[in-house]
């Protein structure tokens, strides 16, 4: 898995840009996108209509919006930008306006950037970090942030989500009889994480509930997978709840389960106030 370090580069990171409103926002991260060989220019016309075709759901905490679509012929490699804005602009997103944060994200499928986006969730969920990014002076500066003390954060933070995804794995075998046959699914439940392209909000969302989960010692017994709207319809019946965005959600209507919104997809306290009502515990 690419760690974060490895999908933005110094010249995918622009500080303090000048924008007139949300287009420009993320006209600036796709740019970088392309100036760094990620994508070509339709990949940007791309994030705009997902935008204007879903809604802001991309805004995924307080003033900090995650652009990005599908992937596409547009996407030429997985990667990454960097866009802090001089001044906020509004994405119309009803609590997390105004944005001054732009991460642009151009994934080839859903799974080559799961440690880079688990990374940035949890970076991003700590207040002193946040500041330093805020105040971080120049690109050199931001990725030293990123990288943490003698640049070992970033390798931390991989090292953390291959080895919890490996214990979800071993978690996974032992939920078998001794005959090598699967349990009955009645043991394990599943909660969907859903955005509009399942390759990123829905990763942040899984990364913040997966850590909760794994708090209350619950990672055995409750699965989180990551999707998009029209695979989340059909696997609704898999699933004891869906969370997901206020525009997500009314994307979704009435599938069958619970679906439940999460206003910050950074916030632990927030996921686990929604799994405590989920389960009536």
């Amino acid at each position: 898995m690419a760690a974060l370090n490895d999908l933005l580069p110094k010249a995918a990171v622009r500080l303090d840009v000048r924008v007139a409103d949300w287009q420009e926002a993320i006209r600036a991260a796709g740019g970088l996108l392309v100036e760094t060989g990620a994508t070509t220019d339709g990949y940007t016309a791309e994030m705009i209509r997902n935008v204007e075709e879903n809604g802001p759901y991309l805004v995924i905490a307080p003033g900090f919006a995650l652009a990005h679509a599908r992937p596409s012929p547009a996407v030429l490699r997985t990667g990454m930008s960097w866009v802090r804005l001089e001044q906020p602009v509004e994405f119309g997103h009803d609590s997390n306006d105004p944005v001054h944060l732009v991460v642009g994200l151009a994934a080839e499928d859903s799974g080559a950037h799961t440690a880079a986006m688990a990374a940035l969730a949890q970076l991003l969920a700590d207040p002193a970090t946040g500041q330093a990014l805020q105040e971080a002076t120049d690109a050199e500066a931001l990725l030293a942030v990123l990288a943490g003390p003698d640049g070992e954060r970033d390798d931390r933070v991989q090292e953390e989500a291959v080895r919890e995804q490996a214990v979800r794995e071993r978690a996974g075998d032992e939920r078998r009889a001794g005959n090598g046959q699967p349990v009955s699914a009645k043991a394990v439940h599943k909660i969907l994480t859903v955005c509009g392209n399942g390759v990123g909000t829905s990763l942040f969302l899984k990364n913040t509930l997966e850590q909760v989960l794994d708090r209350w010692g619950w990672s055995r017994h409750v699965t989180v997978e990551a999707t998009d709207t029209i695979s989340a319809k059909g696997k609704a019946s898999e699933a004891v709840a869906v969370l997901t965005s206020r525009e997500i959600a009314r994307t979704l209507g009435e599938i069958g389960v619970p679906v439940k919104v999460v206003e910050d997809f950074t916030s632990g306290p927030e996921v686990d106030r929604i799994l405590r009502d989920t389960y009536d515990v």
